[in-house]
């Protein structure tokens, strides 16, 4: 892949949710709601407070969807991002 974001975005990859809850219900993939986390693959040169290979937090509805070599990813406004999760 061969992607650099510009500005202040970032380039994502989401991480799935489990999808057993703790009592061991099983959720079918129609239930779920995409997840809001995702792992950050590449940064824009104007992101100061996010790093690659960070584990961020965004909006439901944040971001413009990318389909490169068959995999999706999520590209992300840094205003977008709620939090680093460390």
């Amino acid at each position: 892949m061969n992607f650099k974001p510009l500005g202040e975005r970032l380039l994502v990859e989401r991480v799935e949710e489990e999808s057993t809850t703790a009592s061991g219900i099983i959720i079918p993939d129609s239930a779920k709601e995409k997840p809001s986390k995702a792992k950050v693959l590449a940064i824009g040169n104007d992101v100061e407070d996010v790093n690659v290979g960070d584990t961020v937090v965004f909006g439901k509805y944040s971001g413009t969807e990318l389909s490169l070599e068959d995999k999706e990813y999520l590209v992300l406004e840094i205003s977008d991002v709620l939090g680093v999760i460390a």
